[in-house]
């Protein structure tokens, strides 16, 4: 009997196939935080998603990807060639004994090879399906294809990141579109688990990576300004665009000039900083910040020209401090000016320390431990939250608990992996 019926956690009581890509794989990571009982079903040789970096030691081997690592911590893998028969009798057997199947394919697939929602919840009428997909099941696009940089370009979201003088940029190297699908595709999953705790009604749940990009959308600025934003500028609630993003000794921070009242307390206070260090000319000094009405055209004008002059006093100032030095003496003035963190400032803060935020997670097979971040939010009850319970799965490394839970023999499991099907 494995060990596995001994985990703590929320969904301790359920079990989930995970067949995602990287397009949900960190809604089964969600799921399995939770103590759910996550299985990854991978093909033959192992899931694709393996040859994702960067790699451990920056040596390429399925078995040390650090993509992997990350969004699999948690779950159990088996190995299953879906696309023979004796596959898909073995996955109906399993589906008879979960709750939850997650699944990336496109539109098609699962209803051509026999496993679409249709079919399984005649097997398991309480199935809850998690399909993630492109564009979604439904419309005009639904057979597109994606990648992480398309379903930014098409949100809308890219179109203001990056410098005002050069073409968008992606968001991220790795896919950063797909994790917020995936978080969606969790949330689904939630709530479809409650309704059917009173209704005792399956689901099929439809996520569009499309739709979930879109959502995040800059747009409902023209709404409130008519304004449209641009690359490389932030817009407030007036109407002047101004810079947000500045370089100083050893990184970056976050500061946005402001005019009008807002100016009393979120600027006024930087621009007396900036005098006492002798970084403001007389022009500058003397400017009424607080009575530029940057809501109407004019003000606007006068605001833009103004943050124009003041760029470079500013450029000068930042870097003359550290992220350390601009951090602690914004705190003392009460300013909206924020460090931004690099990965050495996230790993060293204190405040997460505080929190137990970061988590070791033994790797046995390679004789130490790493740290990951754990669980990402915290109950009253720590039972109901475990984080992290082992380290991400090796390629089929639970093949004879799972299989042997169905019933399945060893001399049958050397049969099925002679034959290819496992």
């Amino acid at each position: 009997m494995s060990d596995w019926f001994g985990r703590k956690g929320l969904l301790s009581p359920f079990r989930a196939l995970d067949l995602a890509d990287e397009k949900g794989v960190l809604c089964g990571k969600m799921l399995a935080d939770l103590g759910c009982d996550v299985i990854k079903v991978e093909s033959p040789g192992g899931d694709p998603s393996r040859d994702i970096g960067p790699f451990y030691h920056d040596l390429q081997d399925r078995e040390n990807s650090l993509f992997w690592w990350a969004f699999n911590a948690g779950k159990r893998s088996i190995t299953l060639a879906m696309d023979t028969s004796e596959g898909k009798e073995l996955f109906r057997r399993l589906v008879k004994t979960t709750d939850f199947v997650i699944e990336t394919f496109d539109p098609c697939f699962m209803d051509e090879s026999g496993l679409g929602y249709e079919q399984l919840e005649k097997i398991n009428p309480g199935l809850l399906m998690v399909s993630i997909t492109p564009f979604g099941l439904t419309g005009p696009y639904r057979d597109f294809k994606t990648a992480d940089i398309v379903a930014w370009a098409m949100s809308g979201y890219m179109y203001v990141y990056g410098d005002k003088d050069r073409p968008p940029i992606q968001i991220s190297h790795h896919s950063h579109a797909y994790m917020h699908a995936a978080s969606e595709a969790a949330t689904a999953a939630m709530l479809a688990l409650y309704y059917r705790e009173i209704t005792t009604h399956g689901q099929h749940i439809d996520v569009s990576v499309h739709e979930a990009t879109a959502r995040l959308d800059m747009t409902h600025k023209w709404d409130m300004t008519r304004v449209n934003l641009r690359r490389g500028e932030a817009l407030g609630i007036m109407r002047q665009r101004t810079r947000y993003i500045w370089q100083c000794k050893d990184g970056h921070v976050m500061w946005q000039y402001w005019v009008g009242p807002a100016a009393t307390l979120r600027t006024m206070p930087f621009v007396r900083w900036l005098d006492e260090e002798g970084f403001l000319d007389d022009y500058l000094r003397s400017f009424p910040w607080e009575t530029v009405d940057g809501s109407m055209p004019e003000g606007a004008k006068a605001a833009e020209e103004l943050l124009s002059r003041i760029e470079a006093p500013t450029i000068r100032f930042f870097m003359s401090h550290t992220k350390a030095e601009l951090d602690e003496e914004a705190r003392k003035r009460d300013l909206m000016l924020y460090p931004l963190a690099d990965t050495k400032d996230v790993t060293e803060s204190r405040q997460l320390k505080a929190r137990d935020f970061w988590q070791k997670v033994q790797h046995p097979e390679l004789g130490t431990a790493f740290t990951y971040p754990g669980a990402y939010a915290k109950f009253s009850d720590a039972n109901l939250m475990p984080g992290i319970t082992r380290r991400a799965p090796l390629i089929g490394e639970h093949n004879e608990e799972v299989y042997g839970e169905l019933g399945v023999g060893d001399k049958e499991l050397a049969r099925l992996r002679k034959s290819g099907v496992i």
